[in-house]
């Protein structure tokens, strides 16, 4: 008997199957762990040697693509599948997606990976109530990357921290002041730190392994201890009636625990911060790995000019320099506009001449919300004729400035650098000028 041939489109289905099927262990789950999980399931049906593949991820994300197209089927329906059908460790699990879930779901889901060595854990609440971490997280001994974003968090007094800790992010997070410093204490190797808009005033870092730092909040002062590994820094805070007292200068006091600082961004309200206190011409100790730095500043201020001219003269490595300017709140206009703080700004101006130190490193000046004021000019006059190998000045101008007349009068100051090109952005469009 005549053996059938097979019809040439299911051996070609054959032999892509085959494909799959023979795919090395490692390529396999990098497919899989760059697809939301419905796709990641649904690739079951490719391969028998696929099929129990996708219970196996051991990085698990719920997020807003992880939804059903059956109307019957829920997002708590599709976490509860996944979680009780998984086989093996689960290393990561992020929890972004969901509108308004049950504490109590969420609740034994962190049971459920509270048995399973996870090692980073993600959970965002964006609407509803926050929600209040339940004690077993804090037995994840293993935990090297925490992000919590709307939620209350309570540790239990036999909590002694995250010992495998490296990365924490909190957004939104409250937390009394007390359970943040013994937590960030508690975690001796922590290298990354993420904040934002904590509840409570005082903020004191120490963390000896610490290398990243982004903080954003409501703070009365903002402290480093034992911090002498930070090579990347950024501060914003917010405006506050506050009266700050320093006998030495924090600049100075700020800096003596950042000795490896590489990059710093320095927020509006942070640099007031900073210029309370006596402040030399010069920092004691230079910056020496400085390469970047970004500041916001008061041009109406001779106390923020003179704080940042400090920080450049002391940063003799620095390649790109960003600068933001502000004007003056409502409040503060009456303030600026006296007599003895107007005498204070001539004086600062009357440096440009006298202080002369190249900056011999920078590469890249971004300056945002220029207007046609001279304490702002003389500034960037300043930068261009001690700036020996500038290649870029990118300029935004505020947007209620003539930009023509801005234009003339760059093109009137000089540059030390012969091949420095200034890039003129128009901030009602996207085209630009350059010189």
């Amino acid at each position: 008997m005549k053996q059938r041939k097979r019809p040439k489109s299911r051996l070609k289905l054959e032999m892509e199957v085959d494909r799959f099927s023979n795919l090395p262990s490692d390529v396999v789950e990098k497919i899989l762990s760059r697809l939301p999980i419905r796709e990641a399931v649904r690739t079951s049906v490719l391969s028998t040697k696929w099929r129990y593949r996708s219970a196996m991820l051991p990085h698990l994300v719920f997020d807003d693509q992880c939804v059903s197209t059956r109307k019957n089927i829920t997002f708590v329906n599709i976490v509860d599948h996944v979680l009780l059908g998984h086989i093996g460790p689960i290393h990561k699990f992020e929890l972004s997606g969901g509108d308004c879930l049950h504490n109590w779901d969420i609740d034994r889901w962190i049971l459920h990976l509270s048995r399973n060595s996870i090692k980073e854990f993600i959970l965002e609440i964006r609407q509803g109530f926050k929600h209040t971490i339940p004690s077993c997280l804090f037995s994840c001994q293993d935990m090297i990357h925490l992000e919590l974003l709307g939620c209350v968090l309570k540790p239990p007094s036999t909590f002694k921290g995250f010992r495998n800790l490296k990365s924490l992010v909190f957004q939104r997070v409250t937390l009394a002041q007390d359970v943040f410093q013994n937590l960030i204490a508690c975690c001796p190797l922590l290298e990354k730190l993420t904040l934002s808009i904590p509840t409570f005033d005082h903020l004191k870092i120490d963390a000896p392994n610490l290398q990243f730092l982004d903080v954003e909040g409501d703070f009365e002062d903002v402290t480093f201890e034992n911090t002498l590994n930070l090579a990347d820094v950024c501060i914003r805070i917010y405006p506050r009636g506050r009266t700050w007292v320093c006998d030495n200068s924090n600049l100075v006091k700020l800096l003596v625990q950042l000795p490896l600082i590489q990059r710093l961004k320095i927020g509006r309200y942070f640099l007031q911060i900073l210029v309370v206190g006596s402040l030399s011409p010069k920092l004691p100790k230079p910056c020496v790995y400085l390469k970047f730095l970004s500041v916001m500043v008061n041009f109406n201020d001779p106390a923020e000019v003179l704080t940042v001219l400090c920080l450049l003269r002391s940063s003799p490595a620095v390649q790109e320099l960003e600068i933001a300017l502000y004007p003056a709140l409502e409040e503060e206009q009456d303030f600026y506009a006296r007599q003895e703080v107007q005498a204070a700004l001539s004086e600062v101006n009357s440096l440009y001449g006298n202080w002369i130190f190249p900056l011999t490193q920078l590469r890249l000046v971004k300056i945002y919300y220029v207007s046609d004021v001279k304490t702002e000019l003389d500034f960037i006059r300043f930068l261009l004729l001690n700036s020996p190998v500038l290649e870029k000045m990118i300029v935004t101008p505020d947007d209620g400035s003539d930009s023509l007349k801005l234009i003339k009068k760059f093109l009137r100051l000089g540059r030390a650098s012969v091949h420095s090109e200034i890039i003129f952005l128009d901030p009602y469009s996207s085209g630009n000028f350059s010189s």
